[in-house]
């Protein structure tokens, strides 16, 4: 596994801060340039996401430690930003909910628990499953997209080495190779953020594809705080070419900028 190769670079210890800050914003040059490699995978990646999407399915993410900690982020960032259930879009992390914030030692390893916990959720043919994992290895996704794929879900997965088993697993695999780690086999760093970007590709370019968004502006988004209101109200002014004093009107009256566009539409 090229993640878990030594690092080009050696005796940190010995480095200046500037000398190590230095180091890892090169090799973090290096990993759009991986992803753009991978944009073939992602997109029938998408596509399969927006198809059982669009006809009613949700999408599931499954991961340990960071991986999965970046599945649970991407999926907790479409309600706000897209206006979708919470429900839509789930993150799933081996060893449950307190693993977010603290590791559990060998969740990851349990073959059977990944699909356990599907279970909660009623998951079904429907339905779309990624795993994410860095390695390739981690038994809990792999274990998931084999019951998922049985089950007749579209399964997909982001790894970050070439030839993984839980690449043989997805449909739909995703292969960022992003090589060693300036910290060995810390894939926190270069894998994490590929991963990262990669996700930010499946629900950003799904829930467009899904009609969330309007030229280039996220009209679904919830309302949630000061700054989201102006952003709304700011929307609306752009959009309609009217003044501040009557988008905030619209807002307050419709509680969103796609029921306001759609109202005055009407008119």
């Amino acid at each position: 596994m090229t993640t878990e190769s030594p690092s080009e670079f050696d005796h940190l210890e010995t480095l200046s801060t500037s000398e190590l800050l230095a180091g890892m914003n090169r090799l973090d040059h290096t990993v759009p340039d991986t992803v753009a490699k991978a944009l073939p995978q992602i997109e029938r990646l998408v596509e399969a996401i927006v198809a059982r999407l669009g006809a009613g399915g949700r999408l599931f993410y499954i991961g340990a430690g960071t991986s999965g900690r970046l599945g649970v982020v991407d999926a907790s960032e479409c309600p706000p930003t897209f206006g979708v259930p919470a429900s839509l879009v789930v993150g799933i992390m081996a060893g449950g909910d307190g693993a977010i914030r603290q590791a559990v030692e060998g969740a990851e390893d349990d073959a059977e628990q990944a699909w356990i916990d599907l279970q909660q959720h009623n998951i079904n043919a429907n339905d779309v499953l990624v795993g994410i994992a860095a390695s390739g290895r981690t038994p809990y996704v792999i274990g998931g997209l084999n019951r998922a794929r049985a089950a007749g879900l579209a399964t997909g997965c982001v790894v970050c080495n070439a030839g993984s088993a839980v690449a043989a697993a997805a449909e739909f695999p995703v292969e960022v190779v992003t090589g060693p780690e300036f910290l060995t086999g810390s894939t926190r760093l270069k894998a994490g953020t590929a991963q990262k970007l990669v996700l930010n590709m499946l629900t950003t370019a799904t829930f467009i594809r899904l009609g969330r968004v309007k030229g280039n502006k996220m009209v679904d988004m919830q309302l949630s705080n000061e700054k989201l209101v102006h952003r709304g109200e700011k929307m609306l002014m752009e959009e309609l070419g009217i003044e501040e004093a009557e988008a905030v009107q619209l807002l307050k009256q419709h509680g969103g900028v796609r029921a306001a566009l759609d109202a005055r539409a009407k008119q």
